[in-house]
């Protein structure tokens, strides 16, 4: 498969350049290594057609983020506000109970969620691609310049995949590094992949659907935040007219994770609910978790050391241009304003085709 742009990775920062460059007239494909699109936006299925529930990013500031504003409405899509009313929870010591606060006036920007899941979003954005322009399960191990002049990308097993005048690679840069380049790539822009750490990557979230919104009718949030564990922090995630939910984010260590297993996590996990919430919370409807330290196509092992703060993203000045502008880096973590967020998915998407 002959194209002008070959883009490598199919999450939000992908599908929005390949997206944008089909707009424009510009022969692209788009190549993802998971059997599914989104990266590290994955969206379960609850009880009816609508009812998804985010196991990856959830939330959106409109006020913050004009780019995401702007798509979701661009794409039709039909949000809500996160539910925050009610008391909040705070878990200082495993022999002592929670203690309650009673929220006062939010003076915060207001987190909205998506109809649909942030898969809302992902699936918006693919139907506006040809399918045959779209292939999951394709591998990008190695790309080089052929003798006539093109970009060759293959798989693990040598299987050409495209080849491509341009490549943007729309993946966090340390997945990157993993790739082999000819000619090489230099070694400082190498390095650079090597040491950025991939937002959220190191990072496992766990969700309950339940059948009533129990801790609603006793005057709480759902918010909780926890030095006890496993979880740290806890937040809603009922979807509106549908199914209650709570889900938090796990404070282990991906090693400790991993050390537990999925099982001991689950029931952990709602024992901790119970403790905040209330004994209804040990009877869930379902239960998912979702470790990103152990899948390959998000993090690497570098990630299970989380960064100290957020990091200050964007790709140095000197790595803009590689292969004569041939070779674009691209994903959340080369954006220089929001690096790490869903905006920033979309910054860098548009910085990368904004060369074509």
């Amino acid at each position: 498969m002959r194209v002008a742009c070959a883009i490598v990775g199919g999450g939000l920062s992908g599908l929005h350049a390949a997206s944008l460059l089909h707009r424009r007239g510009v022969d692209c494909c788009l190549l993802e290594a998971r059997q599914r699109l989104g990266g590290r936006i994955l969206s379960v299925q609850g009880d009816g057609a609508d009812a998804r529930f985010d196991l990856g990013p959830a939330w959106f500031w409109p006020d913050m983020q004009p780019r995401l504003r702007q798509l979701v409405d661009e794409l039709g899509l039909a949000a809500f506000e996160q539910q925050t009313r009610g008391a909040i929870l705070v878990e200082r010591f495993k022999l002592e109970a929670p203690q309650r606060y009673e929220r006062g006036f939010n003076t915060e920007p207001r987190s909205m969620r998506l109809q649909g899941g942030m898969q809302a979003l992902v699936d918006a954005l693919a139907a506006t691609l040809p399918s045959s322009r779209i292939h999951c399960n394709a591998p990008v191990s190695a790309i080089r310049e052929t003798p006539e002049g093109g970009l060759e990308l293959t798989g693990p097993q040598g299987e050409c995949w495209a080849i491509a005048e341009r490549v943007i690679l729309a993946l966090p840069p340390r997945l990157v590094s993993r790739m082999t380049f000819s000619p090489p790539v230099p070694e400082p822009v190498a390095r650079w992949c090597e040491n950025t750490p991939t937002w959220m990557a190191g990072q496992a979230k766990c969700l309950a659907v339940y059948g009533e919104p129990f801790w609603t009718a006793k005057g709480f949030s759902g918010t909780a935040s926890s030095f006890v564990g496993p979880m740290m922090e806890i937040h809603d995630a009922s979807l509106p007219q549908g199914q209650p939910a709570l889900f938090g984010f796990m404070g282990l260590s991906p090693a400790a994770r991993q050390a537990l297993g999925e099982a001991a996590l689950k029931e952990a996990a709602l024992a901790q609910l119970a403790r905040l919430f209330g004994p209804e919370a040990l009877t869930p409807v379902a239960v998912h978790l979702l470790d990103w330290a152990q899948q390959p196509e998000t993090a690497t092992r570098a990630d299970w050391e989380p960064p100290m703060g957020h990091p200050a993203y964007g790709v140095p000045a000197p790595f803009e241009s590689l292969w004569s502008g041939r070779l674009v880096l691209s994903g959340t973590e080369t954006a220089p304003g929001q690096g790490g967020y869903l905006e920033g998915a979309l910054e860098a998407a548009e910085a990368a085709t904004s060369r074509f």
